[in-house]
């Protein structure tokens, strides 16, 4: 299958990585691929420049946003930030029209100054807008009326999303929302072929909210468990 990733950073590389191994044709969109191949430092995440990483995996290829999710056959995964997420995607609807798009963004706003702050290892705690009374994953939707958005991967670092095997042997548990069921099966039939033997359908997509704000408690989980040093490497398992 020919299945589009946008974004370039930690989770980008992780599902690029995974599907190119599962025997995928993929197709990585960016912002501006010239610039992203001329990079010579790591990113903000540490991570080597990208042009190292398509070294490693002669079969992916680097496009713009528009040509990756126009090359793709059905499938886009985006975790383009929450922060510019609907205009990139607004930007290029007619490329994502028909298609099925599993959004793992986070609306985290970074720099704020909150009454009551959240000190992490890093800095202030981001903040999520939306939250509540929306989600990122509906306004992707409104903004996409031809495309089927489906709300997943986001309650896990991507790490964990394209290896479940790797915590607890794979038992525990990845959440999906949308309104659209076959987009929302052909998620599930993605997460199988990962390893996840545990699929939760939480209902539509407004559900978003809930998983969207379920990375507040991811972070908490992962300083208990020992903050950066850890990596966030655990798995959620719903017990029914």
């Amino acid at each position: 299958m020919k299945i589009a990733v946008l974004g370039t950073g930690n989770g980008g590389r992780a599902h690029a990585a995974k599907l190119a191994e599962l025997g995928h044709e993929v197709f990585v969109g960016t912002r501006d691929p010239q610039a992203t191949l001329a990079r010579t430092e790591p990113d903000m995440m540490g991570n080597p420049p990208y042009k190292e990483f398509l070294a490693e995996h002669p079969g992916i290829t680097l496009l713009s946003f528009g040509d990756a999710a126009a090359a793709s056959d059905g499938l886009v995964i985006s975790g383009i930030d929450g922060h510019n997420a609907v205009r990139a995607l607004s930007a290029i609807a007619d490329q994502l029209a028909g298609k099925t798009l599993i959004d793992y963004g986070v609306p985290f706003i970074y720099q704020h100054e909150p009454e009551h702050p959240w000190p992490t290892p890093w800095g202030v705690m981001p903040k999520l807008d939306p939250v509540d009374t929306d989600s990122l994953g509906e306004q992707i939707q409104r903004a996409l009326p031809r495309t089927k958005v489906v709300k997943s991967f986001v309650t896990q670092e991507q790490s964990t999303v394209v290896d479940p095997a790797s915590v607890a042997g794979g038992d525990h548990t990845m959440f999906v929302a949308g309104d659209h069921a076959d987009a929302k099966q052909q998620t599930t039939d993605l997460l199988k072929s990962y390893g996840w033997r545990d699929i939760l359908d939480v209902g539509g997509l407004v559900c978003a909210r809930g998983l969207e704000m379920h990375t507040h408690l991811h972070e908490a989980i992962r300083f208990g468990l020992g903050g950066q040093e850890h990596g966030g490497h655990f798995g959620i398992k719903v017990m029914r």
